[in-house]
């Protein structure tokens, strides 16, 4: 298979049905900083990678989006924090694998769109 030289994701787009609550939950919640809204897309930067919020454009695209695994460096403070902001967690953070001596932690959550994301650490 040829190298596409396919460096890193760039962006991702979560489809939304209310782009303004689900602005207030991704700036005010996860606390990711809004880059900028024009007619009715909403932008934020998350590390290297850009996170498209909109209403979807067709049909084709009208489904539940991808799980996004937002890595922190403090998994149980920034659950804590997150549930104080309003986020509905519906586990707490636990061990859900092993790589060599590092340990991955989780905790899933929902946003206001009923998206499913998870926050975690590499411990």
């Amino acid at each position: 298979m040829k190298n596409l030289s396919i460096e890193s994701i760039g962006q991702i787009a979560v489809n939304v049905k209310d782009v303004p609550r689900a602005v207030a939950f991704y700036r005010d919640v996860i606390g990711l900083p809004l880059l900028f809204e024009t007619d009715g897309l909403a932008f934020f930067q998350c590390g290297e990678t850009r996170l498209l919020l909109s209403l979807p454009e067709k049909k084709e695209f009208d489904h539940p989006s991808s799980v996004l695994y937002f890595k922190v460096k403090e998994l149980n403070s920034t659950v804590s924090t997150m549930k104080e902001a309003g986020a509905d967690f519906f586990d707490e953070p636990h061990m859900v694998g092993k790589m060599g001596d590092i340990e991955i932690w989780m905790a899933f959550f929902k946003d206001g769109e009923g998206n499913t994301h998870a926050v975690m650490s590499e411990i």
